[in-house]
């Protein structure tokens, strides 16, 4: 067997991500700001990508940008390629990267964010800009991770992401779909979207997201929403997975993660896995939180990563609930660890200094 050139392939649109430099300081009572490279897809990617495995973002720049030539820069930092066209600006009101605004929160304040799409080169993706047949023939792609973020982010990306599944299929790259639900995405697109995000969800080998996005993008029945009591809920999680596992037959792993909010410091943090018809759980437990923003995706990459590495399943859980766990330690909305044994570490429990 031909061995293939990239592990994870992620379509993306890139922006910037500005937070209070002062840790727990509300963004509108801030002066000074810190700017990452962001967006959820290179956030799940960033797990792989540092632990040494081939990873490609398939994006689109403005051409001559700053901001593009930012991303550019840190997403090579991250060991992360990207391919993409650079599309002219159109003056001074035309095509832009994304910013997120977010604060931390603390304490009793949660945290808030504010997204800044108008413009967004990303609404732009199309699979005319790609050579598929190079990428999933010719060079070869073990995963393809698609996200409900650019499925949802106008009809062309939906497209976009459908023709990217379909490719990814006929050359056997498995294909993974992380819901990632959000209500001012599909505000009066709801059934439109609920046809795009099905027949994704349809082709796909792996399913993640929580509670709150297999009912509400796919309709399936499943506990209240908003993270109450998760730990007494196992058994309607399981039910909601087991619907999903009967519409979505074609896959074979089935992923949500637990998080039941004390503050925005302290969580309780858990999983829950079907994988073939074996469960794997995760009891939610307290973590200490730096910044929220991120744990989703993390618990994703890690995930992954595990089956990438081909693990046994109940590996790929923890791996990716630790993995999780550490995105939240850290002031960037991604996880990026120093190794595995960093990760294994927050499994197990162990804070102790490593000299």
């Amino acid at each position: 067997m031909t061995k293939k050139q990239w592990s994870l392939v992620v379509p993306t649109s890139m922006g910037v991500r500005l937070t209070p430099a002062a840790q727990g300081q509300p963004f509108h009572t801030s002066h000074s700001m810190l700017m990452q490279a962001t967006s959820a897809e290179t956030n799940v990617a960033t797990v792989a990508a540092s632990l040494g495995l081939p990873v490609k973002a398939l994006t689109t720049f403005v051409e001559g940008s700053p901001v593009a030539q930012f991303i550019k820069a840190d997403l090579r930092s991250r060991g992360i390629a990207c391919e993409g066209r650079e599309v002219p600006q159109g003056g001074p009101w035309g095509l832009r990267h994304q910013i997120n605004m977010a604060d931390s929160g603390f304490g009793a304040r949660g945290p808030r964010v504010w997204n800044d799409r108008s413009g967004e080169v990303g609404r732009t993706l199309n699979v005319r800009d790609f050579d598929l047949d190079r990428l999933f023939g010719r060079e070869g792609v073990e995963m393809l991770h698609l996200s409900g973020l650019i499925a949802a982010l106008s009809d062309q990306t939906g497209e976009f992401c459908l023709e990217l599944a379909r490719a990814a299929k006929q050359h056997g790259t498995r294909i993974s779909f992380d819901l990632n639900y959000r209500a001012s995405f599909w505000e009066g697109r709801e059934r439109a979207l609920r046809d795009v995000f099905t027949r994704i969800a349809s082709v796909a080998d792996i399913l993640a997201g929580n509670e709150e996005d297999f009912q509400l993008c796919l309709g399936i029945d499943g506990p209240e929403t908003g993270g109450k009591n998760v730990g007494t809920q196992t058994e309607r999680f399981k039910e909601m997975i087991r619907n999903v596992k009967r519409t979505f037959s074609g896959a074979s792993v089935f992923a949500t993660t637990l998080r039941e909010v004390s503050d925005a410091n302290h969580h309780l943090w858990g999983a829950i896995m079907l994988a073939g018809d074996e469960w794997h759980y995760v009891e939610p437990r307290p973590i200490r939180v730096l910044d929220r923003i991120g744990g989703g995706d993390g618990f994703v990459g890690g995930l992954l990563y595990g089956i990438l590495r081909n693990w046994e399943p109940r590996q790929w859980i923890r791996f990716g609930w630790a993995t999780g766990a550490l995105a939240v330690t850290s002031l960037t909305d991604y996880a990026q660890p120093a190794d595995e044994a960093q990760v294994w570490s927050i499994w197990e429990g162990n804070a102790r200094v490593m000299r």
